[in-house]
């Protein structure tokens, strides 16, 4: 039985199929266990033929050790499959196989998750089942309370709930490790003291099952066990013992189309519906925040944010409107100052009031030191965006603010900078100078209270077409970059823990148009240089 683009014999080496083993693990599975929710709950858990396939591979397959032991083949699997595909119970179902039928002294068994609420998920269905059957539920002892079971027959084997919570983590010695939802994991630490627990020699076979959704695109332990999942797969990677099970649209497909779905969905029309998909898609053409969330969730697309604050189309299509820094001469503007840390990027945004909108005019600046490096190692192309004169570098590693004063103050001859907004962190020695240079600078919070009301004005002017940025490519990157997060009350501000890679500068735009938003309102650029509005 094969898994998508993933054939077990071209690796096998000198493993073998044992095909009653393997339907013996079939029969356990579907004869044995039941469904614990939905219309489903008490009906036997018939495996569909993908799920099929995984349990059919992973206990199936087998190999001698250096003993002579046969043992399982696979020691690692990833189960990359969308939401509501039914992966949650089938790994539970898995755990429940092991933990009753290898036969394993002192069985040491784990769930985990990044919060033990999710890690406690895969435990309640393993529990579920075994209340179902009575034969199960005659052979261990459950602790309810601490989310715990061992078995009757041997009390060292045990089955119980981590997360990546836990002030300490326990699992010096596992047969049994499952991860659920490797995507919410905030580090590797978690998973790494997992995967070290299951070295030692005592251990014939430990098996570790990694199952979850797409993360979005950042450096994460998820996209590292993705991208080795894909590379085992497709044969670039040689290694016989990790079982890749990857259902995934890729960036190119037609992510509006039930032919994608189909193909990142192997339980579509069983536990995913193709209406409920359907409305799901439409929901995310028509409000582009949820776009990213559909493709990341249920087609398991690696976006480039958690949620795209900023639709892109959108924001291109602006790109041709006309924009000439000459033009805005004397016109008065208010800035946006973000200025990071001292080795990072900073971000100037000046806007300026125009007939239904804004024009903006950004500047970067970035330590040359610091961008060589990034650019090598992130392909972001800092070197060649200042030779063309979008960025500007300051020499050695750190940013120079002695430069960002010069530039600001050479702006405020050429431009009528009433204001400038800037958060405080990071910035008290500019800010002063500034000040002392003649310039309002105006402190400017970073929590929901003053960023929500210059966010949402933010969208509707890219939105509806009315944000003039003429295309700057440093500004577009961090537009597509730049992720979102609401509180209770929906209040929003733009978030980079959320965001994959720089935002800063639509931080300062964000922070210009919040201080913009609080202008007297003495009319327009166009008003008063008696150029024709667009």
């Amino acid at each position: 039985m094969g898994v998508p683009g993933y054939d077990p014999f071209a690796s096998a080496g000198d493993a073998w199929f044992d095909a009653k083993a393997a339907q013996f693990a079939l029969d356990f599975i579907q004869e044995c266990l039941r469904h614990v929710e939905g219309d489903m709950a008490g009906k036997p858990f018939l495996l569909e033929p993908w799920q099929q396939s995984i349990v059919a591979n992973l206990f199936g397959w087998k190999r001698e050790d250096r003993q002579g032991r046969t043992i399982r083949r696979y020691r690692e699997t990833f189960i990359y499959v969308p939401r509501k595909n039914g992966k949650t119970p089938l790994a539970a179902a898995i755990a429940l196989l092991v933990f009753f039928c290898d036969g394993e002294a002192g069985c040491q068994a784990f769930c985990a998750a990044a919060e033990r609420e999710q890690a406690g998920l895969l435990y309640r269905h393993a529990v579920g089942m075994i209340a179902q059957e009575p034969e199960l539920e005659s052979r261990v002892v459950i602790y309810k309370a601490i989310k715990s079971m061992a078995l009757k027959a041997d009390a060292a084997s045990t089955f119980r709930v981590l997360s990546a919570e836990a002030d300490t983590k326990h699992g010096g010695n596992s047969h049994l490790v499952l991860v659920d939802e490797v995507h919410a994991q905030p580090n590797r630490d978690l998973v790494d003291v997992l995967l070290t627990s299951m070295a030692s020699a005592n251990r014939k076979q430990p098996l570790i099952v990694f199952i979850t959704t797409a993360d979005f695109n950042r450096p994460s332990i998820c996209n590292e066990k993705h991208e080795y999942a894909c590379k085992v797969r497709d044969r670039i990677i040689d290694d016989p013992s990790f079982l890749p099970v990857v259902y995934e649209a890729l960036q190119d497909d037609d992510w509006k189309s039930p032919a994608t779905w189909a193909k990142a969905n192997p339980n579509l029309g069983v536990s995913v519906s193709p209406e409920y998909l359907e409305r799901e898609c439409g929901r995310a053409q028509e409000t582009p925040a949820y776009e990213n969330t559909f493709k990341r969730l249920h087609l398991n697309i690696k976006t480039e944010t958690d949620v795209r604050a900023i639709p892109m189309d959108k924001w291109d299509a602006a790109a041709a409107l006309p924009l000439s820094p000459d033009n805005f001469r004397g016109a008065d503007c208010y800035g946006g100052l973000d200025l990071a840390s001292t080795t990072d990027i900073a971000a100037l945004v000046l806007s300026f009031p125009v007939p239904g909108g804004y024009a903006v005019l950004p500047r970067f600046w970035v330590p040359r030191e610091g961008a060589r490096l990034r650019g090598r190692r992130d392909r972001v192309p800092y070197e060649a965006w200042a030779a063309q004169g979008f960025l500007k570098m300051t020499e050695g590693n750190c940013i120079d603010y002695d430069v960002i004063r010069e530039d600001i103050n050479e702006l405020g001859k050429v431009y009528n900078i009433r204001e400038i907004a800037c958060d405080r962190w990071n910035a008290t020695q500019i800010i002063t100078q500034l000040q002392g240079d003649g310039f309002e600078v105006i402190a400017f919070g970073q929590g929901f209270r003053d960023m929500t009301a210059p966010t949402k004005e933010l969208l509707r002017l890219v939105a509806e077409g009315a944000l003039i940025h003429g295309g700057h490519p440093v500004l577009r990157w961090m537009a597509s970059n730049t992720g979102t997060e609401t509180d209770a009350a929906g209040n929003l501000k733009p978030s980079k823990k959320k965001s994959t890679e720089k935002i800063d500068g639509i931080v300062a735009l964000i922070m210009s148009l919040g201080r913009a938003l609080c202008g007297d309102g003495d009319g327009s650029v166009y008003e008063h240089q008696g150029i024709e509005a667009i």
